[in-house]
């Protein structure tokens, strides 16, 4: 579903601002909405892409840091394992054309070749907000070359 027919259809859906840079082997991706927010600490993130993805999407708000990425290849792999379909992140990563050979979806700031710690520190499902958009926890992301937009519920063309 491309989010331009998406937008035209559902006009009140959310459209993130494009500040994200795609990254992922599947630049096109959707799917039920996860959230964390933590702030370079992965510790969270591995916590959840270690669990069933369900053909969802992780929403990580890490409040915009750009020093210390939040998700690297091994995680990125872990996501794809266990049946998530996209990452966006209020954030960067690293290991960027290893991902990129990946079926994944991934939007996020930028890289950084550091990674972040690794402390226990996070808040797993609860609401964030970045890119000028609200993320709840069981919201749907759609994501596509031309954005990212965000609904309450599922969205079809059917």
């Amino acid at each position: 579903m491309k989010t331009a027919d998406l937008m035209d259809a559902f006009p009140a859906s959310a459209l993130c601002k494009p500040v994200f840079r795609i990254f992922g082997g599947n630049p096109c991706f959707h799917g039920r909405i996860r959230t964390i927010r933590a702030r370079e600490d992965f510790s969270r993130i591995r916590q959840l892409l270690s669990t069933p993805g369900r053909q969802g999407v992780l929403v990580v708000d890490g409040g915009g840091a750009t020093d210390r990425a939040m998700l690297g290849d091994r995680l990125a792999a872990m996501a794809i394992d266990n049946g998530w379909t996209g990452i966006i992140l209020n954030a960067v990563i690293r290991d960027s054309a290893e991902i990129n050979r990946m079926p994944i979806g991934v939007r996020a700031l930028g890289t950084s070749p550091a990674k972040s710690a690794c402390n226990g520190e996070g808040e797993i499902d609860v609401p964030v907000r970045f890119a000028g958009v609200a993320f709840h926890p069981g919201d749907h992301a759609y994501a596509d070359e031309d954005g990212v937009l965000i609904s309450r519920s599922a969205l079809s063309l059917a």
